[in-house]
């Protein structure tokens, strides 16, 4: 963070002073300008030493430094980024690790996360993507209030699929 000069550490001999309104009051001596802070229990701050005479305002440094420090975390990305949770399956799943694994997809979906089903093929079930397509969709039918963003799709030895909650629901 930029550092401020305040008060007694301003060096300059006359400032162009601004009082706590943001009206502009001329230049003043710089002792000046700091009787008249203290007068009303405020801080002088060096806002812009670069210009002649530096630039220096009346008011509450605390109270500066917490707006500053606002306005440097309101900077961020102001693009939400929706989380992605996975969901692996495979051709050969039990009935019991199908249930257990589609909670585990209504939990992500019903906190609005989208999920990202995968299986992935080996050796011969390469051949049988038919099996993977039927498995994922299976899956997709049970849940309910679900919008399928991206269908089921074979990439290379995985078959994946990426589905949300349908808005409104």
């Amino acid at each position: 963070m930029k550092e401020y000069r305040l008060n007694n550490e301003i060096t300059s001999p006359k400032v162009r002073l601004i009082n706590e309104n943001g009206e502009h009051l001329g230049i003043k001596s710089t002792s000046e300008a700091i009787k008249m802070a203290q007068g009303k229990n405020l801080d002088l701050v060096e806002i812009n030493p670069t210009t002649d005479p530096p630039v220096a305002k009346i008011m509450s440094f605390g109270q500066f430094k917490y707006m500053l420090k606002k306005q440097k975390k309101g900077k961020g990305s102001k693009t939400s980024v929706e989380e992605v949770k996975g969901i692996r399956l495979s051709p050969s799943i039990s009935e019991h690790d199908f249930n257990l694994r589609l909670n585990q997809a209504k939990k992500f979906l019903d906190k609005n996360k989208k999920v990202k089903i995968e299986i992935i093929l080996r050796g011969r079930e390469k051949a049988h993507t038919n099996i993977a397509f039927n498995i994922i969709q299976k899956f997709i039918n049970s849940l309910e209030n679900i919008v399928i963003e991206n269908p089921p799709k074979r990439l290379g030895s995985k078959v994946t699929c990426l589905i949300k909650k349908e808005k409104g629901s």
